[in-house]
């Protein structure tokens, strides 16, 4: 690979680091030609970009991005593939499930929404992580329960302040 083709992987390399909230990087060495072709359509099945890069080109790629990676780069030895996902879990998930059947791909590290992880013990808190859409779901779920209260009172109660209050008062004791 020339010099030039090298400086063109890494400027490759550090927009999709830049275009990107959530990175894994993962180890699939040792995986079968098949079982390789069935994480890559696990990963694609769960939009999730996976790529094998060299570890030297993905450190200077990290270094020239304008993110703050933090020790990510000390655990570039080996066989490294990185997945890409707009879903911060979607990857751990999809790692976790492949998981049951090989004993790869091994968690090496992952950058969520600007917060490390490093090891494959993490692999059960990134599966837990909720997204935002998640997030979301649940606040408005949250936020819908007391309104729905108040209607459910307002019902019951005759539609009077009065009778909202007591029969507020009344499920709260």
């Amino acid at each position: 690979m020339t010099r030039e083709e090298k400086s063109q992987v890494i400027e490759e390399l550090t927009a999709q680091l830049a275009d990107n909230t959530n990175i894994y990087l993962t180890d699939i060495s040792g995986l079968s030609a098949s079982a390789t072709s069935n994480l890559r359509r696990a990963c694609y099945k769960a939009n999730i970009k996976l790529a094998v890069v060299k570890n030297t080109l993905l450190e200077k790629a990290m270094n020239a991005s304008d993110k703050d990676f933090g020790d990510l780069p000390t655990i570039l030895k080996g066989n490294t593939s990185v997945m890409y996902s707009e879903t911060g879990n979607a990857p751990a998930k999809v790692i976790k499930e492949f998981r049951k059947k090989s004993d790869k791909p091994l968690l090496k590290g992952a950058f969520i929404e600007e917060s490390i992880y490093i090891g494959d013990d993490l692999l059960d808190a990134l599966v837990d992580i909720k997204s935002r859409e998640e997030l979301i779901g649940e606040i408005v779920g949250l936020l819908q329960s007391p309104a729905k209260n108040v209607i459910s009172a307002l019902k019951s109660g005759g539609g009077t302040i009065a009778g909202l209050v007591k029969t507020l008062s009344e499920r709260e004791g």
